[in-house]
Formats: structure tokens, sequence, C-alpha cells
């Protein structure tokens, strides 16, 4: 076995759980402890403040900036007797990170004395200015137009890491355009809950508001970091680039739900300590279907704290791996032929009078504003379901969707039989009759001891990629690696135009003189027609599935490239317009950005799969076919000719066989390379990216399966790179 790949196997197979001390009390206790949340507020603001405070970010009143220094006061107060010494504008650029810059809260002390104070006005806490030309803008801002600014968001509560406050914040260009996922995403939720209001109002008057709640699911991968130090592709790429398949892998299914590895438990545990101190209600922890795959989720919250939430988390999960020995491996597909990792994005909508909007009730105007939400998501979808597609889609993302148990890259939305069912008689039914929705069956086990079991709705379906789930949808197609804001973003903004075309037909009925129930109805039996083609509960894997999606007229386009051009459609950006959520200008930005990103990590990965290649897996098998040769020419020096040939022919074959793989490899590789450099001469970035996809990337899989195949061949002992059956069951 090679040196270092030997040294880390057995590094990581002696590792013990690190032992985490939980803090003194319950949970509920120390929830929040780094968060200045209402708790916190209502210690370091007058009551009068934290009203305005309050009004804004329940109401979403206007702040004013003269509050700020009120807010300052009391925020640096806090955050300096809990050890702070910094403070941050942490905002989320269009990368898949957060960014942050910190300063500390010293500045010199007027007067001829000199010396420092500690200060932290209203200003510094509303505004800063980090370099807008640095970050991914699509064009929108040059290197000698480096302006842009933070602005802080109050609806998402400051906190502390180590000794630095964070604050959450926008992040726009000096000329006003968002460079960043969380402006739109407001401006996004914003719009549904207008649209939304205005709707519910045609059922009940008293509903003000009406919120966008998020429950993402984070599923992630843990590999032992010593042997994660030796591999270079995951190092540089975050996936393995090469690596044959452990003869036992997931097949068996007995890693699912199964019992968590003990190393693996006491790291879950610091995540979820670490987690309740941020205000993170984590809840759910479990093994994936993959070998060394897991996933933690928390209680759902509103959209946008929830999505600062999963950012955090994902911070914290890097920290707190490294503490134990492992890394974390977020990457929709780190590993061929197992699972790959998505972010379950459960969205829902609900009201300020506590009404779930997509919750089956027991009256009939109930059952009335259900379907009339549910409908116009299906009409959404539908309308939108490219731009959907595109919003989850990125390089990486592409490997998952569609394999081992990932929903297919074509939106659809299953209902089940029961929905499925409403639907249909509403549809066909041509009075006003009542909506009723079943409620939950019981079905009894014959076992005198095991309770009734209550069955819900709707069955689940792991094909689908937007599944309703009994009172929300759950949009599987989203990323592990994701920001959860891409998808919210369109889902809300198609949700919330659509919504308010809804309203518009329903008030010209009424004008007309239609009831205002019959205006409805009929509305949503045209709805149910016009949008049939999304709804689907089969098999999304199957071949008859990709046909009739293309029969049906969905977005059945599988290049991540061309998949962008949904977001500057003429469809989508009249709809990002007409709401207000982003302009022309700013959508081309963005793909532009989604396309250099594309571009990028495939350059990155073919460079790494080239060098993986020529330095390692080339010397390795042309060291062992000459050890063959030697073993070949040392038999005919021991043996007869005929003795010789005979027990020499296997090893014939084999430096044969090693011979046609190494001469592919180079042969591909160096065509590999070629391509890249063709595509590297394209100035346009869609152009660039386009031939990276159809160019370069097609290299990959006839470049791996040929590693994959001298895998199994070369000396176990001289292969360099931990194999499957160390990375993924090692823990």
């Amino acid at each position: 076995m090679s040196t270092l790949r030997f040294k880390a196997v057995e590094e990581a197979s002696k590792r013990t759980p690190l032992e985490v001390t939980p803090p003194t009390g319950i949970p509920s206790e120390y929830y929040g402890k780094y968060v200045f949340n209402r708790t916190q507020m209502s210690k370091y603001l007058s009551k009068e403040t934290m009203n305005i405070v309050l009004e804004a970010i329940d109401q979403g009143s206007t702040l004013h900036r003269g509050i700020a220094d009120h807010v300052a006061a009391g925020m640096k107060m806090w955050a300096m007797e809990m050890g702070a010494t910094h403070y941050t504008h942490w905002f989320q650029p269009l990368t898949e990170g957060t960014a942050e810059k910190h300063d500390s809260f010293i500045d010199y002390i007027n007067g001829p004395d000199g010396g420092v104070i500690e200060r932290f006005s209203g200003k510094l806490l509303a505004q800063q200015e980090p370099d807008a030309s640095s970050f991914p803008s699509g064009g929108i801002r040059n290197t000698f137009e480096a302006r842009g600014y933070t602005a802080w968001d109050p609806s998402s509560p400051a906190f502390i890491i180590d000794d630095t406050l964070c604050i959450p914040t926008v992040f726009i260009s000096y000329t006003g355009e968002a460079l960043d996922y969380k402006t739109p995403l407001l401006k996004s939720l914003s719009a549904v809950d207008k649209a939304a209001v205005d709707v519910c109002k045609l059922f009940y008057p008293d509903v003000k508001k009406v919120y966008s709640y998020l429950g993402w699911e984070q599923e992630y991968f843990l590999v032992d970091q010593a042997l994660y130090d030796v591999r270079p592709d995951l190092i540089l790429t975050d996936r393995t680039l090469m690596g044959h398949e452990s003869a036992k892998n997931q097949q068996l299914e007995d890693h699912y739900f199964g019992a968590i590895p003990p190393r693996v438990a006491s790291f879950m545990r610091e995540v979820e300590l670490e987690a309740f101190k941020y205000g993170i209600p984590l809840k759910t922890r479990h093994n994936e279907v993959a070998p060394n795959q897991f996933e933690l989720a928390p209680i759902y919250g509103e959209t946008n704290l929830a999505v600062d939430q999963n950012l955090l988390i994902m911070t914290l999960m890097h920290r707190i791996a490294t503490k134990h020995h492992f890394k974390l491996l977020l990457h929709e597909k780190p590993f061929a032929g197992v699972n790959g990792s998505g972010k379950h994005n459960n969205w829902s909508l609900g009201t300020d009078t506590g009404i779930g909007l997509f919750t089956p009730g027991k009256t009939a105007n109930e059952n009335l504003l259900f379907v009339t939400f549910l409908v116009n998501t299906l009409k959404a979808v539908y309308k939108h379901n490219g731009l959907l597609k595109a919003s989850i889609m990125s390089a990486s993302n592409a490997h998952r969707l569609g394999a081992n148990e990932a929903p297919p890259a074509i939106i659809s939305i299953f209902l089940g039989t029961q929905i499925t069912a409403v639907l249909d008689k509403l549809e066909k039914s041509s009075k006003d009759d009542d909506i009723t929705v079943d409620e939950l069956k019981r079905m009894k086990l014959g076992i005198a001891h095991i309770p009734e079991v209550l069955i819900d709705n709707t069955d689940r379906n792991r094909t689908s990629p937007f599944a309703f789930t009994g009172n929300r949808f759950e949009y599987r197609a989203v990323g592990s690696l994701a920001n959860c804001s891409s998808a919210m973003t369109a889902l809300n903004s198609a949700m919330a135009a659509q919504l308010i075309d809804f309203k518009k037909e329903i008030d010209a009925k009424i004008k007309k003189g239609m009831k205002k129930e019959q205006a409805i109805f009929d509305t949503l039996r045209l709805y149910i027609k016009e949008s049939k083609a999304i709804r689907f509960n089969g098999n999304g894997y199957s071949e008859e599935w990709k046909e009739e999606a293309q029969k049906r007229g969905l977005d059945c386009e599988t290049s991540v490239p061309l998949i962008y051009d949904r977001y500057t459609s003429k469809k989508s950006v009249e709809m990002f317009e007409s709401i207000g959520v982003l302009n022309e200008k700013e959508l081309h930005a963005r793909n532009e950005v989604k396309w250099e990103t594309y571009t990028k990590k495939i350059q990155i990965e073919a460079r790494v799969l080239g060098d993986l290649c020529l330095n390692h897996i080339i010397p390795v098998a042309t060291e062992y076919q000459s050890m063959l040769l030697d073993n070949i020419y040392k038999m005919h020096a021991v043996f007869d000719k005929e003795k010789a040939n005979k027990l020499s022919k296997e090893d014939a074959a084999l430096i044969e066989e090693i011979a046609d793989h190494i001469s592919a490899i180079k042969t591909n590789v160096d065509d590999m390379v070629e391509a890249r450099k063709a595509a590297n001469k394209l100035e346009d970035a869609r152009e660039k990216a386009v031939a990276y996809h159809d160019k370069v990337e097609v290299y990959f899989n006839v470049i791996r399966y040929h590693v994959d195949k001298l895998e199994l061949i070369v000396d176990n002992q001289m292969w360099t790179l931990p194999k499957y059956r160390e990375l993924l069951f090692i823990s």
C-alpha cells in the first residue's frame, strides 16, 4: 500500500468519538444564547424602540434610520457583555457561501489625551461598504466601479460567532442593483405576502399578513479527515472524479435510519448544541441511504430566517466536523453509484390569523381557500416550470438529479390519489359543490397491543421534484450545497404573480355581476384544466415519463448552461419585473455569474482529472505493468519456453489490458486539454459554458471508466488514492 494511503487508513481506523460536554441546563435554557433575539432586545432596548423594531419585523413597516442609533447602542452592550470585540455585516454574495469583513469596536477618543473607546453607531449598524467589484456581479460592477453597500436586515437577528457580532444584511451595488441572494428573496416574500393577503380577503377579511415558511432538510456526507487529505480531487472539487464502486455500498439498504456510528453521533450532538445556542431549532437527525451519509432538519420557520439559519448551520457543521477529524461534504454527488445529497425545501404559506393555506379545513369555506391556493400553485409551477428548474440547477446538482432516488430534471407535481380525486371532481362538476377532503383514515394492524395508524391524505413519491405532502409542498430538487434563497425566490415570485392574476380574474367576473363563489369555482376549474400537464403521480425515473413530459410541453432540457436561459426568457423577465423582484439587467447579470461559475467548476475538475491521471494513475499503472513484465522475463529465465509461455499467459494479458487503459486515458486527457483550450478562447460567457458542457465535460466519464478499471487491476498495495471502501466505510 502507498505510504500516504496506508497512514491515512491506519489513522482513520483508530479514531474514537470525541467527548462532547453539554452546557449546564436543558436546551430551552440556553437556546438562542448567541442571538440578539426578542428576549435580548427586551433587556437592552427601550420599550419604545423595541416596539418600532418589532413592527418593522412583523408588519413590514419602514424602519427609520434614526432608530438605528438606539438599536446599535443596545446591541453593542449585549455583544460586548458576550465577549465580542468586532462586528461584521454578514451577507450572501452570488457565490455558494457567505461573506464578512470584521471591524473592531474601538475608535479614537477626541481630545488631547488620545486613547480609544468602544463605539458602534446606528450608521455602522445600518450600512457598510464592501468592494462590490471583487464579488460576482455579472458585469454590473467593474474593477474601476468598486462601490457597493450592505444594509441591515432587522428581520433576521444579529448573532455572535467567536468574538464577532454578525449582522445579517443585503448587498446592493452603488447603482441599486441586487448583488446577493437575500435582496430578491426579501422582495419576493413581500410580493407573495401582498398578493396572498388580497386573495385571502376573499374568504377572511381580517387577514393582514401572509408568511412564507421554509423547512429545509440538510443531507451531507462525512469522511475521515486523514483520508480526505490524500484525495486531491476531494480537496479541490469536493467530489471524487474517479473511484470504483465498493463491492458493498448501499444495495443492502442497511444504512438508512440505522444505528448512528458513535463518532458521528458525537459530531451530531455538538452540532445540535451549537445550533440551539444560535436559535436554530434542529429537530431531526438520522443516517441517510448512502454509507457515511446523514441528515439533519429543523422545525420549519419563516423563510428569510430559515435561509439564514441554513447558511449558518453549514458554517457550523464545517467547523465542528474538523474538530471531530471529519471532513464535511456538501457536494450533491461526491460519490458515484450511491445516493447524492439534497436539501429538500418544505414550503408553505400561512396567515397572521393562524390559517395554513395548504392545510385542508373542516368547513366548505376553509376547503375552498385550501383548493384555491393549491390550484394556483399548480398553475404557477406549470407556467414557470423551466424557471423553477433553473433556480435549483448547478454543475454539482446536475450530477445528482435523476439518479439514485433523486428527483429527475423535469419539474412535475405529485398530489397523491385523494387530492387528485378532489381536483378531478371539481373540474368535471357543473355546479358549485362543497369541496370535501377526507380526514385522516385509520388502519388497524390486527395486533392487539399496537394502536391504530393514522393514514395521511397523500402518499410519498421519492421521484417527484415537487410533491404535496399534506400541508405543504416539498421541493425535493434543491441541492445540498445550494443557498435556499434561489429556489425560494423563484417559487414565491411565481406564486405572487399567479395570485395577482387570479385576483384580477375574480374581480373582473364579480364586476360583471357574477357571484364571488361562482367566480372562484369557474376560475379554479379553468386553472385545473390548464395546469393538468404539471401533475404526475407516477415513476419519474421511467423513460416513458420523459417522453410523456416532452409531449406535455414541460421543460426537459438537461444542459445546465441552456437551462439558465429560462431566467432571461420573456416570460420570466415580465414576471419578475411585474412584482418588482428583479429587473432585466439584474437577471442577465445573474446569468453571467451562473455561466462563469459553471465554466470555472468544470474547468477546475478537468484540470484536476488530467493532473491525477498523469501524475498518479498512469505512473502507478505503468509501475505495476513493469513488475508484470519483469515477472515474465524471470519466468523465461527459470522455465523452458513452453512452460514459461503457459505460466505467463495471464500476466501478458494483464499487461496488454493495462496498456490499453493507459493509452485510452492518455488520449482522452490530451483531447480534453485541447477541448479546454478551444473553449477558453471564447469570449461570450454563455458560449464558453456551453462549450465546457458539450466539449469538455463529455470526457470525464470516459476517462473515469478506464481509471476505475485500472483500480481493479493494479496491486492494491500500490494504489495511491483511498478507495470507496475506505472513504465510505470508516467512520
